[in-house]
């Protein structure tokens, strides 16, 4: 690899530093020795960073030059990049404000609000000066959940909401994105987004379009034989705001030609002037509620005990055919409560009953989460290489899946080092530039002077994706310095004083 190249050649060079100091200035921080991949996707090269009050604010090419700071890194046989920037995560900063799992994947900077769901208050303004009276671990980026948006106007299940209804929505909404949310998430899978129809969404859109935002989606259904579908409902609101997929993927859809399809459609939306983007995390499990195998009937508002009492058949007939779809018993993992760690088709054969009596009777569509092994790596890899694809891992401190503690590390890990399917360079923009271009923020992603100084010290060689399915909480390796609005925030295997903050568009 060519950095790699310049990397033996140019430390011969770095050994005769000189050690004349060429400021009398006392920086903050100065990484010196350090080889650049600044984030935009450009070749790498050979700097010293100097930062101070949390901003980059010199970026010396004279390898020879030498400064005073009062902490000094020696990247020496190391990569510095932007800090990565996670666009899908989950979590609670008011009560696990730590994000360890983040900062040893090299993140510092993360979005919350997703799928639909955001902080249950009509005053986000409140909760964001809240979280950053405690400092967290990382930077955070807020959206505003569309299915929050309509509990809290009282719409709530509602599939045909009145004017005034969806008025109160708007204004919610409206003082959402004025508070400095960077966009609008919806979450149609799940309570109560599965009940919007398009017009809802598409006047949700507008107001978010005209904000300055972006319309990120949980779509209604990934799976294979819906997901065109569900992507024109998307496009649909791609009249009004830019658009963005989460987490891309094709449930139990197979074969590269299947994902160039996916690619071709979103491309021919772009050059029709709609902007259009997406993001994904390097695993074939997705992990979420299990209220995804059940019907739209068996959850609220509905009363289950009556559904049960009334559709039990009906019921399990579904969720027979839905798992059996979804690559069978074997391929559901659960997450968390009592039957943690083992299959559906495992916990069927311990309870000697049809594993869709077990989801009726012993599990429900409320009762735990669980990682679904329904994705083909094929047509993941080819979204991974689509240059309007970013990273995410859709993770939290908390989820029972190794993406929320492996992704960042796993792309290098695994698609730049063991099977390069992208270059260091092409990854890191896709971690850093990219994704603070698709959500639209601003001062971040980049190494550049002015840019906030959250920064990675790594040696791409170095770096370890831990986690498993069978031990989902294990932290990455590697990363060696991760450095937020210019304090040493990680140094090694210590964590460091939370140095994040909240972030608005």
């Amino acid at each position: 690899m060519k950095y790699i190249i310049g990397l033996l050649y140019s430390l011969v060079l770095l050994n005769f530093s000189c050690q004349q100091t060429s400021s009398d200035q006392e920086y903050d921080l100065f990484i010196k020795n350090a080889q650049v991949i600044d984030g935009s996707g450009e070749e790498p090269y050979f700097a010293q960073i100097l930062v101070q009050d949390g901003k980059i604010v010199l970026i010396e090419k004279d390898t020879l030059a030498s400064y005073k700071a009062k902490k000094i890194i020696n990247a020496y046989g190391s990569v510095v990049s932007p800090g990565f920037i996670d666009t899908h995560t989950h979590g609670d900063p008011l009560n696990t404000p730590e994000f360890q799992n983040f900062l040893a994947m090299g993140v510092t900077t993360i979005f919350l609000g997703q799928d639909g769901s955001s902080p249950s208050t009509t005053n986000l303004s409140k909760w964001m000066d809240s979280v950053d009276q405690i400092h967290p671990g990382v930077n955070i980026g807020m959206f505003a959940g569309h299915g929050t948006v309509r509990m809290l106007s009282g719409v709530k299940y509602d599939k045909t909401p009145s004017e005034q209804a969806l008025s109160a929505m708007d204004k919610i909404l409206r003082a959402a994105m004025d508070a400095g949310s960077f966009g609008m998430t919806t979450g149609l899978e799940y309570n109560p987004g599965y009940v919007a129809d398009q017009a809802e969404l598409n006047r949700m859109a507008k107001v978010v379009g005209e904000k300055g935002g972006i319309v990120m989606s949980h779509m209604r259904n990934e799976d294979d034989g819906y997901i065109l579908a569900s992507l024109d409902e998307l496009l649909a609101q791609g009249e009004y705001s830019p658009v963005h997929v989460s987490h891309i993927k094709i449930v139990y859809g197979k074969g590269t030609e299947r994902a160039h399809e996916i690619l071709r459609k979103l491309e021919n939306e772009r050059r029709a002037g709609k902007v259009v983007t997406a993001d994904l995390y390097p695993y074939e499990a997705s992990y979420t509620s299990i209220s995804i195998l059940f019907p739209d009937w068996a959850k609220p508002p509905a009363n289950y005990k009556e559904v049960v009492a009334d559709r039990r058949k009906e019921l399990e007939d579904y969720l027979r055919n839905k798992v059996i779809h979804r690559n069978g018993p074997e391929a559901t993992l659960i997450g968390t409560g009592p039957f943690k760690g083992k299959t559906l088709a495992e916990i069927a054969a311990v309870k000697n009953k049809p594993f869709e009596k077990v989801l009726v009777d012993d599990i429900g569509p409320s009762g735990t989460s669980a990682a679904y092994f329904v994705m083909d790596e094929m047509v993941m890899k080819e979204f991974l290489k689509d240059p309007y694809v970013n990273i995410c891992s859709d993770g939290s401190p908390t989820s029972n899946h190794p993406r929320s503690f492996g992704t960042f590390a796993k792309i290098i890990e695994s698609y730049v080092i063991n099977e390069p399917l992208l270059t260091l360079p092409e990854a890191i923009h896709k971690m850093t530039g990219l994704a603070a271009k698709h959500v639209g923020l601003t001062g971040r992603g980049l190494i550049e002077v002015g840019m906030a100084a959250d920064l990675v010290v790594f040696n791409p060689y170095e770096v370890k994706a831990k986690a498993t399915y069978e031990h989902p909480d294990q932290l990455a390796e590697g990363f060696k310095y991760v450095i937020v609005n210019g304090q040493l925030a990680k140094e090694k295997s210590d964590f460091k004083e939370r140095a994040g903050k909240i972030l608005k568009k």
